[in-house]
């Protein structure tokens, strides 16, 4: 029943517009229902979850159970959680001034029911949106018992010239006041193991206990927590009784192809409007971009327990898309187009999002973050262009012996980081055997696209070991592998 929030002001107006109480679980799994039989969409805006996290999510809120998503950094856990909004009645009524959301026909706390005492039907409700209705504490070492349940105040003690002994003197904490709310803590294991202890009670029997007070307070609350699964060995744990009282632990995961993290990460960057409208992405670009993140994800010198965020691919495209309006002003280009060599000043975002192991911190986390760019190439150029076998004979012709020739007899070519469109085109143009190559395996490929194409030609060239690139302070050089060193002799 939708009930007119705007007309009802007091208790008697919410009885006679028929009101019933429910538990916010019951809330959840009503709407919930509501939901699914309309075939509306539940948790908009989550990508790649649709047959695996979400169903389990759903399940666990029909079940009434307090939820732990467990996960790598990353792996929108806590968006889940606050997508829980939205599953909510519109407008919650209350006693009015109640520090605990009182349900007018459940009253709770001694305010709530001295006052229903005193005015009966005239007492003063409020209605709280379903916005408000979520509540989030991260868990850190020093949060303590009072921020999450309370604690007894001396100064209301002392202004209502009230006995320790009497109730009135608690202040509530943050769980009190997230009554009938969404209330998530996120990373759990690193809460220290008496805090988790304290929340016993308010997970199972509905009591709370502050310094000696043990009041039955039935709070009505959704609890949501989040945990990392390296936080079970490294930093902390979850205390076995308190996993117990957690109804549903659901295990989330990284998006399992690109399109799914193509779709995450263009849903996500925070873009300018002139970066959006200035700026053409070419298609591959993002499949390099999200390439780049699967290859740290099973890289020897990434620290696979840690994880491999998804913001480290959003960070990366805002980088990306900066660096190429970097270079299109320096220029003097009003429009321009993503480039592979762009692709060098998204490191910095890489290297702060990863982190690595002994042999990766021996390597060092720029040469780290330009492996993962090189074996993102490697691993996608197949898709576009003739397999290069690790083994060949050395007799052996292939697809691209024009392309190198080219090179062998030539010294090279330049593609510097400030270079305009016009002399970025001339110079691949210039390259004839990139052009038959792309005609031939590549040949309806728009315009647009066909100069990344063919400096991915290049970069997958070099990733195979075919030719040689150096980075100097400009720009970069592509020479033949070997030639150069022949001529010296």
């Amino acid at each position: 029943m939708k009930l007119d929030h705007t007309k009802i002001k007091t208790l008697g107006d919410l009885k006679s517009a028929g009101y019933q109480s429910k538990s916010i679980k019951d809330e959840l799994r009503e709407n919930l229902l509501n939901k699914i039989s309309k075939g509306e969409e539940v948790f908009e805006g989550v990508w790649g979850y649709e047959n695996s996290v979400i169903p389990e999510l759903e399940r666990a809120i029909l079940s009434r159970h307090n939820i732990n998503l467990l996960g790598l950094r990353g792996q929108a856990k806590t968006r889940l959680a606050r997508l829980m909004v939205q599953l909510l009645d519109e407008w919650m009524p209350i006693i009015e001034g109640s520090e605990v959301h009182d349900d007018p026909l459940k009253p709770i706390s001694r305010y709530a029911t001295e006052l229903i005492k005193e005015k009966g039907d005239k007492t003063p409700i409020g209605w709280i949106h379903r916005n408000e209705r979520f509540y989030e504490k991260l868990a850190t070492p020093d949060v303590t018992v009072a921020d999450l349940i309370g604690d007894v105040d001396p100064i209301k003690a002392a202004n209502l010239k009230l006995s320790y002994a009497d109730d009135r003197v608690i202040h509530f904490g943050m769980i009190p006041r997230a009554n009938r709310c969404i209330f998530v803590i996120n990373e759990l294991p690193d809460l220290q193991a008496r805090i988790q202890v304290a929340l016993f009670n308010i997970l199972q029997e509905g009591d709370i206990q502050i310094r000696g007070f043990k009041l039955r307070l039935p709070l009505d609350l959704q609890f949501v927590f989040t945990a990392n699964p390296e936080d079970y060995t490294n930093r902390g744990s979850i205390v076995t009784p308190l996993k117990d009282r957690i109804g549903s632990q659901i295990l989330t995961h990284y998006p399992e192809s690109i399109e799914i993290a193509k779709k995450i990460t263009k849903q996500e960057a925070q873009l300018d409007q002139r970066q959006s409208d200035n700026i053409y992405v070419p298609e591959v670009a993002m499949d390099v971009l999200e390439q780049i993140s699967f290859e740290a994800r099973n890289s020897e010198y990434v620290d696979a327990k840690s994880g491999v965020s998804a913001r480290m691919s959003i960070t990366a495209f805002e980088n990306l898309l900066s660096t190429a309006e970097r270079r299109a002003v320096h220029s003097g280009d009003t429009k321009t187009s993503v480039r592979l060599s762009d692709f060098m000043g998204v490191i910095p975002s890489i290297t702060g999002k990863i982190e690595l192991v002994y042999e990766g911190e021996q390597e060092g986390a720029g040469f780290v973050a330009e492996t993962l760019i090189e074996d993102a190439i490697k691993s996608l150029f197949p898709s576009y262009f003739p397999k290069i076998d690790k083994l060949q004979r050395k007799e052996a012709e292939t697809e691209y012996d024009e392309l190198v020739n080219w090179f062998f007899d030539g010294e090279g070519f330049d593609l510097l980081d400030d270079d305009s469109d016009d002399d970025y085109k001339t110079k691949l143009d210039s390259v004839g055997p990139l052009n038959n190559l792309l005609k031939e395996y590549q040949p309806s490929i728009s315009k647009e696209d066909s100069y990344f194409m063919k400096e991915l030609l290049l970069w997958g060239l070099v990733a195979h070991k075919k030719l040689s690139k150096h980075r100097f302070t400009k720009g970069i050089q592509f020479k033949d592998l070997y030639g150069s060193y022949i001529r010296g002799l």
